[in-house]
């Protein structure tokens, strides 16, 4: 993976305005039909086709099934999203895996079902022009991942996360289109996703944001999901941001990312931070508009919320938009998912340049993941949790993958769930912030 990314991350950045490319214009993606969005129930399907599934843009004898579902935002409003099913040749009936992709971008062209139908305008200029549109290539970089999942037989359910505008790092949201894309695709024959079938969730990163949340909205959002849910495996996450904007600021590869999310929470939640930002946080973000995790990493050394905003808003917790937001996509006041998990955090983010030794794997708080473990422990949830304490976030990925492989098919396989509760160090405080 560190090999797909580092190319990308020299060929993107902040550049001059250039000639801003169109939106990828493809019907399927939205909703047109004369019926009221609203009146259709969560899960709904509204339109299915098939397509080759493509990497970078190439078409390869894997067919897609690709469903347009009715969902909803983190606002609460019904959205029209897109998710993509594959299965394998050698499918068994009832075992399915949700994939969360690590696709990461606040621009709706990265999209792994636009990776997927091979319409994703790699290395052309992103709509505002600011961007080279590089992320839907790491829905391809991805494809390898599969290959271990249709070797077994697991049909794979590959939602677009973060719903249609791309809204990076809005957890709730993400858990929403995650689980409702599960419903739209046992809705469609053509899946062959039998009812009642068991389904894993599976995702490192962004895609743990997706994998966590939709553990937590499970049992209330869609029990009759849930109820069908053996597991969650996943890797490298995002528990509460508020402790995380700290934590990376400054960092040499991983500021940048930190105020895509502020971008991306803004968007979810319909919050203007545009009264509290500096010049060069109004520069920043517009920068940021569409840009793909690929385009940041790098390329924001030493940034802090302190040099986006004005002087009087140094504090973030000055803000009450901030803090509102932060406390509704904060992991730990949410409720507790009912399915085993098994969760893999580095520790080690040194390696990526971010100061701390032990505090995260250089993007994600390795104290705040085990906290939130504790928790789940404590309210009898059955949890492995394993900590690489020599690995950062992107070689941590390279050694979750096994791991979470190997759980998820003990949990096919019906084998009862590992657990080291016992085991897991004390972390950082999840507490919700104060507004001051």
């Amino acid at each position: 993976m560190l090999a797909a990314i580092v190319p990308l991350v020299l060929a993107g950045g902040v550049a001059p305005v250039a000639s801003a490319a169109p939106v990828v214009s493809d019907p399927f993606f939205r909703y047109d039909g004369a019926t009221p969005l609203a009146s259709y129930d969560p899960g709904a399907v509204l339109k299915t086709r098939t397509v080759p599934y493509h990497f970078v843009n190439l078409s390869t004898p894997v067919e897609a099934t690709q469903i347009l579902y009715r969902s909803t935002d983190a606002q609460g409003n019904p959205s029209a999203n897109v998710t993509s099913v594959l299965r394998p040749g050698n499918a068994q009936p009832g075992k399915v895996v949700s994939y969360q992709s690590f696709y990461d971008s606040l621009n709706p062209d990265d999209s792994p079902s636009r990776a997927v139908a091979g319409n994703t305008p790699i290395f052309d200029w992103t709509p505002s022009g600011r961007n080279l549109n590089i992320g839907g290539t790491f829905t391809s970089v991805e494809l390898a991942l599969f290959g271990p999942l249709f070797a077994q037989g697991y049909t794979v359910v590959l939602p677009d996360t973060e719903g249609p505008d791309a809204n990076f790092a809005a957890g709730p949201e993400y858990g929403m289109m995650t689980l409702d894309s599960l419903r739209a695709a046992r809705a469609v024959p053509a899946t062959g996703i039998t009812p009642g079938a068991d389904i894993a969730l599976m995702g490192y990163s962004g895609g743990a944001i997706a994998t966590n949340w939709a553990a937590i909205l499970g049992p209330e959002y869609a029990p009759e999901i849930n109820d069908d849910l053996i597991g969650a495996a996943q890797g490298g996450l995002l528990v509460n941001p508020a402790n995380n904007l700290p934590y990376v600021g400054g960092s040499p590869m991983w500021a940048g990312v930190a105020g895509m999310a502020v971008l991306g929470v803004s968007r979810s939640y319909g919050i203007d931070f545009g009264p509290y930002l500096n010049e060069r946080g109004r520069d920043v973000m517009a920068h940021l508009e569409d840009a793909s995790i690929g385009n940041v990493l790098l390329q924001y050394p030493g940034l802090t919320w302190q040099d986006l905003v004005k002087p009087e808003y140094a504090d973030p917790n000055s803000v009450p938009e901030y803090v509102e937001a932060v406390n509704k996509i904060n992991m730990g006041t949410a409720a507790v998912p009912t399915i085993p998990l098994f969760v893999a955090q580095g520790a080690n983010g040194i390696l990526e340049g971010t100061p701390g030794a032990g505090a995260g794997d250089g993007v994600m708080l390795a104290g705040d993941v085990r906290t939130l473990m504790a928790m789940y422990c404590a309210a009898g949830v059955t949890v492995q949790y394993d900590q690489y304490d020599t690995l950062s976030h992107v070689p941590g990925a390279i050694l979750w993958l096994p791991g979470a492989l190997q759980w998820i098919n003990g949990r096919f396989a019906g084998q009862p769930a590992p657990s080291n509760c016992g085991n897991i160090a004390p972390g950082t405080s999840l507490a919700p912030q104060v507004g001051r």
